[in-house]
């Protein structure tokens, strides 16, 4: 059937005798694979690989034959280069290290919470071969998987027990399946929350097929909000950490203390969603407030999950800690089989856990802590010594150490500023915004913010072991040969 579109119009008036014979001359996939260059390619890369490069390219140049970008037969050199340039392409991993100069430190894109030396050692010794993962060596039979790091867990957080599964949306939803099912969880309107990827509470509540019964306002709840709202059909009292909002001002709300003891006297469960995952009072350390799971622990709460790669430092996971008979209901239920962690992270969690033994060595050696701990004056110290490389390599730049606030990242810390220091650098030529492309798009990424059209490298994420890199990384960005003009001229 004739296409009438305007689509269908426009290709039947495009292919005219010239666009026709462009056609032609374009080599077919089997022909451009016998190229000398092309077979050289398919020495060194998968062939499968370098024959979805060339018909890419192909594709590519008949694309822009059909769309008239294209009058001239194209040129074999020029299809070459587009297939080198998928070949390239097709062969760097998609998942790529960077250089986070942001200062956001549990960045969510770049992968939050880089690990420690001892949780990357770990990996690298018992992620390339078999390892006790379900294994009870004593016993010469199937062990249990989470037994590895439970013993850490509790020692660290004073809990009973606990249990791991794959991130903390994950433990709050198989909380509340084990236990509110068809019940009602009473929650605090004001944490209610929504953060990123769409994870909103409700939404949650509403998948485990527990009844969501809010309470107060979004600025003050009081407990007598909680004990009004208690019935017959009552299962939980949840505390719901901010995450990545304060709400200042005229506000109240009840403490996990107080809320415990609500829920103890009426018989229910009291959770705390802590999100963040403190293990312990980090103002002791020079960091600011964040409520700890001892602490939530030592005020009454029957449950508490957090997550893994967030202040405690690890990979991506979510932990629950909490009484032993909840957390024996918990790993019976169904679901946890669908939610449990791979051996990579109880490696990286088992290592990151044995540094909490000792709160001292936590704050120095895992990164999270390290960086939220440095103080200006070791960032101004670190700034000024990139400064002087950066100017050393790029004389004709300007280069200014200032201070500046940023914040913890990953819904941690929500709205505590942490002061800290930068290097503002607005480029010579070219837009901030044109050279934070380029620094994107170098053999290492750089990633940075932007503000009133300066780039600026913030120290609290940046280590002396990343400046030969960084310096390298700006200095192919300011010899870029851009092909198009700057936007901003």
């Amino acid at each position: 059937m004739p296409d009438d579109t305007p689509t269908g119009h426009r290709a039947r008036q495009r292919t005219t005798p010239q666009v026709k014979t462009l056609l032609q001359s374009l080599p077919s996939v089997s022909v451009l694979l016998e190229h000398e260059q092309v077979r050289e390619w398919c020495q060194g890369t998968p062939r499968a690989m370098v024959v979805a490069a060339v018909q890419a390219a192909i594709d590519g140049a008949r694309t822009a034959i059909l769309n008239g970008e294209t009058v001239e037969p194209v040129e074999l050199e020029d299809l070459l280069a587009s297939v080198e340039w998928e070949v390239y392409e097709r062969s760097t991993p998609s998942l790529r290290s960077v250089i986070n100069a942001t200062g956001i430190v549990l960045h969510t894109g770049l992968g939050r919470a880089p690990l420690s030396d001892g949780a990357v050692e770990a990996l690298a010794a018992g992620a390339g071969g078999y390892c006790t993962l379900e294994y009870d060596l004593a016993k010469g039979k199937r062990g249990r998987r989470n037994t590895h790091v439970v013993d850490h867990l509790t020692a660290v957080t004073g809990a009973e027990a606990a249990t791991v599964v794959n991130n903390n949306a994950a433990a709050t939803l198989l909380i509340l399946k084990t236990f509110a099912e068809d019940r009602e969880v009473v929650v605090s309107r004001g944490q209610l929350i929504e953060i990123g990827g769409s994870y909103r509470l409700p939404d949650i509540m509403k998948a485990s097929g527990a009844a969501l019964r809010e309470v107060g306002t979004t600025n003050r709840t009081r407990i007598a909000d909680f004990e009004h709202a208690i019935n017959d059909r009552t299962a939980m009292l949840m505390h719901v950490h901010p995450s990545n909002f304060r709400v200042i001002g005229f506000t109240e709300e009840v403490a996990i203390e107080e809320l415990a003891q609500l829920a103890h006297r009426y018989h229910l469960v009291a959770v705390d969603d802590l999100g963040s995952g403190a293990l312990f009072d980090l103002t002791a350390y020079g960091m600011p407030e964040e409520p700890s799971v001892r602490g939530s622990l030592a005020a009454g709460a029957d449950l508490v999950c957090f997550s893994g790669d967030k202040l405690l430092g690890g990979p991506q996971c979510g932990i629950i800690v909490g009484k032993r008979s909840l957390i024996e209901r918990i790993e019976a239920n169904p679901l946890m089989r669908t939610y449990r962690v791979g051996k990579l992270t109880l490696l990286a969690l088992e290592a990151t856990i044995r540094a909490y033994l000792d709160p001292e060595e936590a704050v120095n050696r895992i990164p999270t802590l390290a960086m939220i701990r440095a103080t200006t004056d070791e960032l101004a110290d670190r700034a000024r010594k990139l400064a002087e490389q950066l100017e050393a390599a790029l004389p004709d730049e300007k280069f200014l150490v200032c201070s500046d606030v940023g914040f913890a990242g990953g819904g941690s810390m929500p709205g505590r500023e942490l002061q800290t220091v930068i290097i503002r650098w607005r480029p010579e030529g070219v837009s901030a915004e044109t050279m934070a492309s380029r620094l994107r798009d170098g053999e290492i990424p750089i990633i940075v913010r932007i503000r009133d059209n300066a780039i600026c490298l913030d120290l609290r994420t940046l280590h002396e072991a990343d400046f030969e890199m960084l310096v390298s990384g700006l200095s192919a960005a300011v010899s870029y040969e851009d092909t198009e003009p700057d936007a901003e001229g």
